[in-house]
């Protein structure tokens, strides 16, 4: 079996599938599309992204590419983990926006994330957070998603392609294939976090 692992393979594969001429030219739209629910659906260290910001006006810009934060914390000695909360919490709890204390939580505000207590300082903000990959082109022929999981990808763009096919029975199959090979890679990914000793209660 020849391998599929670029942007060109996935094509040839969802167009060998379909096996409809007639919408050859919107497969890299399904293509695009099947990466956009990929990163919406899954939560894979592949699409962890270190963040490393200095609060500026009080605020730190949301990174392009920006899925999810994972965690993040106040850099320092000793570090300062943040807790998010909803954007109203900030506001109600720390209404007054100027010069305060170093900040314990956060929420998102539009492009921004906020903080409160307001900051007093430029602190660097750190953390991991899920952010989008470069998508696949034929600018850009490979990412994780086409050398590790080419299968989900080509599942997920048969799925855009159902308004399409119609009342297609092979689209059932395809979702089943999707979720079932998105919760194996989820699972294995899981389980990898978790590999190398046996869990076990640290004392403090």
């Amino acid at each position: 079996m020849t391998a599929i692992d670029t942007f060109s393979e996935i094509k040839t594969a969802v167009g060998d599938y379909l096996d409809r001429s007639d919408i050859n030219s919107q497969i890299d739209e399904f293509i695009r599309f099947g990466e956009l629910r990929i990163f919406r659906e899954c939560r894979l260290r592949a699409f962890e992204t270190a963040l490393s910001l200095t609060i500026a006006s009080g605020v730190i810009a949301v990174p392009s590419a920006y899925i999810e934060m994972k965690y993040a914390y106040v850099d320092g000695s000793p570090t300062s983990p943040l807790q998010r909360k909803d954007l109203s919490y900030i506001y109600e709890k720390y209404p007054t926006r100027s010069a305060d204390s170093k900040p314990k939580f956060y929420a998102r505000e539009g492009s921004n994330f906020i903080f409160g207590p307001y900051p007093d300082s430029g602190y660097t903000i750190k953390g991991i957070y899920y952010g989008a990959l470069t998508a696949l082109s034929t600018d850009n022929e490979t990412n994780w998603i086409a050398t590790d999981a080419p299968d989900l990808l080509v599942y997920a763009a048969l799925l855009e392609a159902e308004p399409f096919l119609g009342n297609d029975e092979r689209i059932p199959v395809w979702e089943a294939a999707y979720n079932r090979t998105k919760a194996h890679i989820q699972a294995q990914d899981d389980q990898e976090a978790f590999s190398g000793s046996p869990l076990a209660v640290t004392a403090a």
